[in-house]
């Protein structure tokens, strides 16, 4: 990172202090105002301040935003589990090897139909990160959410996967349990499931790890989450072999949610509470019914053959191919 960067990251930072500590101000005031002059001066600086974060996380670089993406008080999949579903349901293992807790994985109900949930959790303290390996599952964890999703393709159950992870576990056990193979499998599987597919990316969605549960019909992002094939901080010490380049390769990148719905990576951003997804659950949890209760009721009006045929086309088509013509 360019002593630019630094000093830009820094005043980002700063920025955002001094807005966190003029809304504590303005509480405060709010308890000693006792009459309605000094009621409505205090209502008048809210509204300032309001402003002022309202434009200080509209114009967030891909960098700012990937910081909230990761923020660890953000929703993650039992938040919207409890916050959208009822009657959950989840079930474990993979019927090979044993239960991987960093993806959640069960029946529920979403609007009174009967679908299947799929997510990745990541465990808020240290404790829970621990038994959720900080969100990065291995390939029992990939066994068991294809185990789901064919559970739920047999009686014709949606099914609905929440993305956040930086990527599936590297380390040697789970090389040795195949976890390439449980990735592409996956791929393979998901592509032709006989059931509408909606994908929320509702953190940050790391390579593989992400995509293993994010072939769908429908991908949506949340507004401050990112999706990529790598993490800025790998991409900026293969590049540069230094990992403090990582702003400048976040914005080489193109992971921001608009910059994805520019390239046809994703089909809709969700937008999120004003200062991000953390700083108001049930806000969030809103926007994200309104997105998912839309597209499958228009993905269950489509004939089953449309809805295949529209998969395979949306994946085979992105990126950039070039045909050689020999001389």
């Amino acid at each position: 990172m360019t002593t630019k960067d630094k000093g830009k990251s820094v005043q980002t930072g700063e920025r955002q202090l001094e807005i966190d500590r003029l809304e504590k101000e303005v509480d405060e005031l709010r308890g000693l105002a006792g009459n309605s002059v000094a009621d409505a001066e205090v209502e008048r600086i809210r509204q300032q301040v309001a402003e002022l974060r309202r434009e200080f996380y509209t114009h967030l670089g891909p960098w700012q935003r990937a910081q909230i993406a990761r923020h660890q008080q953000r929703p993650y999949t039992l938040d919207y589990i409890n916050l959208l579903f009822t009657d959950f349901m989840e079930l474990h293992g993979d019927r090979a090897f044993g239960d991987d807790k960093a993806l959640i994985a069960g029946l529920a109900k979403f609007h009174g139909r009967p679908v299947a949930v799929i997510g990745h959790q990541k465990g808020r303290d240290t404790k829970q990160r621990l038994l959720r390996n900080f969100g990065q599952p291995k390939p029992e964890g990939y066994r068991k959410a294809l185990r789901v999703m064919q559970l739920a393709a047999k009686f014709g159950r949606p099914i609905i996967t929440f993305v956040d992870t930086q990527g599936a576990y590297p380390g040697i056990d789970a090389e040795e349990r195949g976890q390439g193979e449980a990735i592409a499998r996956n791929l393979r599987e998901m592509a032709r499931l006989p059931v509408p597919i909606v994908v929320t990316v509702t953190g940050e969605g790391g390579s593989g790890g992400a995509l293993a549960i994010a072939v769908g019909d429908r991908v949506n992002i949340l507004e401050n989450s990112f999706y990529s094939v790598i993490s800025p901080e790998g991409c900026a010490s293969i590049i540069w072999r230094d990992s403090t380049k990582a702003e400048t390769a976040a914005i080489a990148m193109k992971i921001t949610a608009k910059d994805l719905k520019e390239l046809g990576i994703v089909d809709e951003i969700v937008p999120e509470p004003e200062g991000g997804a953390h700083t108001d659950y049930d806000a969030a949890a809103g926007y994200v019914d309104e997105v998912l209760n839309r597209q499958l009721i228009a993905l269950s009006h489509q004939p089953l053959k449309a809805v295949l045929d529209g998969r395979y086309e949306k994946f085979r088509k992105m990126g950039q191919f070039f045909d050689l013509v020999p001389r």
